[in-house]
Parts: structure tokens; sequence; C-alpha cells
């Protein structure tokens, strides 16, 4: 049973063989915790949201459309607990990127964007300009760069036209340029 495809283990889920749900979980946890861990900023919290992130899932499973990508389904509900757990906790979550140059090197060769960060150092005041933007931003800045989503698994994940991820990610890089050329 373990070469099933998430088709077929969210079908055989439906029809009764409820632990073939540890599958889905076993897949997707890790990925799941980095990015809610990215956006709320605390393990603990983290942790939690994931927790009720997955039982969300359970619980619905039987309205998930089978036609569409399961792995945009979970992001948009983990995304959903996520925005939920800092508007109830009224705090602009810390970022927190734990030796992960991933996003660093990505958004270095982004045109004229990192000009200003050439040694690693600068890496702290990109996790602090990234800590200041505005959710709409950092979240996309996450899911593009830290998650590797496209546009159109953003655009889903948000529920959000492409344009507005494309107009999103624009602004997000030139709120973190100006950021960077402050500190």
């Amino acid at each position: 049973m373990e070469n099933l495809s998430e088709q077929e283990i969210i079908k055989k889920v439906r029809a009764g063989q409820t632990e073939l749900f540890g599958q889905l979980v076993q897949k997707y946890q890790n990925k799941i915790f980095g990015y809610i861990y990215k956006i709320v900023g605390h393990k603990e919290e983290a942790e939690d949201i994931v927790q009720e992130t997955f039982i969300k899932v359970y619980k619905n499973l039987n309205s998930f459309d089978a036609d569409r990508k399961f792995s945009s389904w979970l992001y948009r509900i983990s995304h959903n607990e996520a925005i939920n757990y800092i508007k109830k906790n009224k705090r602009n979550a810390e970022l927190y990127f734990e030796d992960n140059d991933y996003l660093f090197n990505q958004l270095k060769y982004e045109k004229d964007l990192l000009r200003e960060l050439t040694v690693k150092e600068d890496f702290n005041n990109l996790k602090k300009a990234l800590a200041k933007l505005p959710l709409k931003y950092r979240e996309v800045i996450v899911l593009k760069y830290l998650e590797e989503k496209s546009y159109e698994e953003i655009a889903k994940i948000l529920k959000q036209p492409i344009n507005t991820i494309g107009t999103r990610l624009r602004r997000a890089k030139k709120n973190l340029q100006e950021l960077i050329s402050q500190n």
C-alpha cells in the first residue's frame, strides 16, 4: 500500500481506510511545519497549527476536489490556520530562519534587489527586513523562495489572482530593497 498515489490514498481514506491518512501526514508534515514556522515564527505555536491543520484536512477530506492538487489545498488550509493564529494573538510574527541560506542565495540573484547584500553577515539584514514586511508581502516571499511554489500554486494557496501574486512579489522585493538600504 506504500506505493499508492495521493489520489488513491484520499479515495481509500474516504472509503473508511483512515489509517492511510498517516501517509499524507508523513509526506507533508515537515513541509507544512516549515511553512507555518516561517509565518508565525514560534516553534510551539507552529507545531500546534500543524496539528490543527491536519485535523481540519482530515475532517474536510470529503470536500476536497480530487481533480485539484492536494498540496495546494493543504497549503491553503495551513495558510488559513497560520493567519487565524496571528490575528487571534494580534502579533506580527518574527521570521525564523535556522541556518537557511537558501532564501538569501535565491534573492541575491534577483535583478537589483539585493545589490547591497554581498557578504554573509548581510543575511541578518535580510531576516530583519523580512520580519518588517507586512504579512501579505512576507507570505509571498516565503511561498516563492522558501517553499518553491509556482505563481499558480501561490495564487491557489492565497486565493488571489496570479497578477496579484506577481504584483505582491514585485512590491515585496521593492520594500525589501528599501528596508535593507535603511540598515
